[in-house]
């Protein structure tokens, strides 16, 4: 069977295709002109609609209008310009079928041989602050999304195109082999539109989701690559980072690196827990993080004392770190930074003189962040178990000192309400099970990620003593309650003077006897702060 007169709709094997009729109509305008330009040097008529139709008059290439093509109007203020079962057949006819191509014959369609479609911008409007639902809703893309999943469908015998960095590789190809795209391409380019719609619809599912007061029953959250790193938590492990689309913010927004080897999955994990802590203060703060938990913090009036008292707590651990900071590197911490060995340095800053410093050191990762924005309150926790997820709302913020009740007939001095509450602070991002120790507005002592709360009494205060650090006069934060008095009892030895938790073990009587009987204070927070 030859080709018709009336539609010139060639019977072809997949992957024979020539592309000779072309649908162009974008939201996102970007190379568009210069693509239609290159089709249409090719030969290839170009159909289009609305707003495209409109760009592409006015820079001179001449196009055919979807209501000329299918005998149809837009209607519904542009909400049905595509929708038409012209424009369908012409996409998703087997041209192998001859049952299919005489279909077209018969009806006058002409094939349409390549889509060119990108969608509503509804990621940006729905993240814009102050966006109405109604804003919203307009912003879903329909015929879009349809065009698309149909040239996808049919890509033996049509090609999709759906991001402007793929024009000049189609342009191209299509020059150099007689206005064909191969069917590796076409696949390539129909395996993207469909990672694309899927993305697109993800993102509308999470923004009603988003409006629900409880947890959604489904959970679909798309999410797009933001780098590959050099390796995952261990070397033989291939990894990469991925951003959630549509988030605000997430760990890399406005994040610069300056310097230093590849990142890997072990910085990034331990770059987000170090974030997360210091975030926690107004005043200059600085964290070390190593194996996700921060191993020194503290803060002071400068960031260089900050620092000096973090990295006090525990200098072996130290090594190799993650070091976050809230203020400017100036040259005096970037010599303190420089005369160790850290993995990684995270602030929102460096002085000149400050990277002169420590870009002496090859392999050092500097990371410059110029993100402001906060993540919404509303942001989940998320994590990973076989074959599903478990979603909790973030721990967020701090309890307020009105709504804690010392139990305790002794009563903290002001200076001990001001170390027990950053010392919850810290608290809340070590591993359970959870003690800090803190003096002056900084950590003297960690245990982390026990079985058995007592252990990390101990080992808390077994690092203060391989630190030198004297305990007497210092503060104790757990996590949970203690479920025997003999957590209290080994800190209280050690030196600890008051004592913070969350209260609510049977036995609380007899914790709290043993403080009293030691004249140490104790508060109760009535909130756990796990973090498994």
């Amino acid at each position: 069977m030859g080709k018709t007169a009336e539609t010139g709709v060639e019977p072809a094997a997949p992957g024979g295709v020539r592309v000779r009729r072309a649908l162009l109509t974008v939201s996102d305008k970007r190379g568009l002109v210069d693509f239609a330009r290159g089709l249409a040097e090719l030969g290839v008529e170009i159909l289009s609609t609305g707003g495209t139709a409109r760009e592409l008059a006015a820079e001179g290439v001449e196009t055919r209008s979807i209501e000329d093509y299918t005998g149809f109007p837009e209607i519904l203020d542009g909400r049905v310009k595509t929708l038409n079962p012209r424009i369908y057949a012409g996409l998703l006819a087997v041209r192998s079928n001859a049952e299919h191509v005489e279909t077209l014959d018969e009806h006058g369609i002409e094939p349409i041989d390549l889509v060119c479609v990108n969608l509503y911008p509804f990621e940006q409007v729905a993240g814009r602050r102050g966006a109405r639902a109604g804003e919203v809703i307009e912003s879903i893309d329909i015929g879009g999304p349809t065009l698309i999943r149909a040239a996808a469908k049919n890509h033996a015998f049509a090609a999709v195109v759906t991001s402007p960095a793929s024009y000049d590789a189609v342009i191209e190809e299509l020059r150099g082999a007689g206005g064909r795209l191969s069917e590796r391409t076409r696949e390539s380019l129909a395996r993207e539109a469909f990672s694309y719609t899927a993305r697109y619809d993800a993102s509308i599912s999470r923004w009603f989701a988003g409006r629900e007061e409880d947890f959604a029953l489904q959970v679909t959250t798309p999410y797009e690559k933001v780098l590959d790193l050099s390796y995952g938590e261990n070397p033989h492990q291939r990894a990469a980072y991925y951003a959630q689309v549509g988030a605000r913010t997430h760990l890399l927004s406005m994040v610069s690196k300056l310097h230093g080897k590849e990142l890997s999955f072990n910085n990034l994990l331990d770059l987000d827990s170090a974030r997360r802590l210091v975030d926690e203060f107004e005043l200059p703060a600085a964290a070390i993080v190593k194996h996700n938990n921060p191993c020194g913090c503290a803060v002071a009036t400068d960031l260089s004392e900050a620092f000096a008292k973090a990295l006090a707590t525990d200098r072996q651990s130290a090594f190799g770190g993650v070091v976050a900071v809230n203020r400017t590197v100036d040259r005096a911490l970037a010599e303190q930074l420089n005369a160790m060995f850290v993995e990684l340095v995270f602030a929102p800053g460096f002085d000149e003189d400050a990277l002169e410093v420590l870009q002496r050191k090859p392999n050092v990762r500097l990371l410059r962040s110029e993100e402001r924005r906060l993540p919404p309150l509303t942001e989940q926790d998320v994590k990973r178990v076989r074959g599903g997820l478990l979603v909790q709302d973030y721990d967020w913020g701090s309890e307020d000192r009105l709504d804690m009740r010392v139990v305790t007939e002794r009563k903290p001095t002001e200076e001990e309400w001001g170390g027990l509450q950053f010392a919850m602070r810290v608290c809340k991002h070590v591993r359970s099970n959870a003690i800090v120790l803190a003096k002056d507005l900084a950590t003297t002592g960690v245990g982390a990620g026990q079985m058995s709360r007592v252990d990390s009494v101990r080992i808390s205060v077994d690092k203060a003593a391989v630190a030198g650090i004297d305990l007497e006069g210092s503060v104790l934060a757990s996590d949970a309650f203690f479920p025997f008095a003999d957590g209290p009892e080994h800190a209280i030895e050690a030196g600890v003077r008051s004592i913070i938790q969350p209260g609510g073990s049977q036995r609380d009587p007899e914790v709290i006897e043993a403080c009293d009987r030691a004249g140490v204070a104790m508060v109760f927070t009535a909130r756990r702060h796990f973090r498994h």
